[in-house]
């Protein structure tokens, strides 16, 4: 485990946008693994692994890029290490970012799944404000932490670390019809 940590950081050091990318990607399909497996009880027979590439699609092309620039951003925006900054960030995080990056994630989940604007939309009411309430348990301990103690271009592999169960919900929220 020690060795694949220390790849792991020498892989970051040299490649970081890509392997932020590529661990986001990885870790939403693995929440979707264990949505599908534990919380929806599907089984390996009836797993859909269409619907694994499409989360894991999310993952590499939408919350990679968006959370690893956001937290570049955020870092440009507020800059230092203190408390304070750290508190600064996680209300700017929770407060502007989660709130637009879950509708966003909801919305593009919907349109993969082939939902209509009409079917997408209503699913986007009935869901959204549970998500955020959710995340809102979540999320601000996690940020305030990660914001004072990890350094930039490790935050975003801490976050999925701690949201390969946040992932299994949002896949489940996501993907129930």
């Amino acid at each position: 485990m020690a060795g694949l940590w220390r790849s792991y950081q020498v892989l970051m050091s040299k490649h970081p946008w890509k392997v932020q990318i590529l661990t986001a990607g990885t870790l939403v399909g693995v929440g979707d693994v264990i949505s599908q497996q534990v919380v929806e009880k599907k089984g390996l027979r009836n797993h859909n692994v269409k619907r694994t590439v499409k989360m894991m699609s999310i993952g590499f092309f939408f919350v990679g890029p968006v959370i690893g620039g956001w937290y570049k951003a955020l870092d440009y925006l507020v800059p230092g290490g203190n408390k304070t900054v750290a508190f600064k960030k996680m209300i700017l995080d929770q407060g502007a970012m989660a709130p637009c990056f879950l509708a966003c994630f909801l919305t593009i989940t919907g349109a993969l799944n082939g939902l209509s604007l009409e079917e997408n939309w209503n699913k986007l009411k009935r869901d959204y404000k549970d998500a955020l309430i959710a995340n809102y348990y979540l999320w601000p301990p996690v940020q305030i932490a990660n914001f004072y103690f990890i350094p930039l271009h490790h935050r975003l592999a801490v976050v999925q670390i701690v949201a390969i169960a946040w992932n299994s919900y949002l896949s489940w929220k996501a993907n129930k019809m």
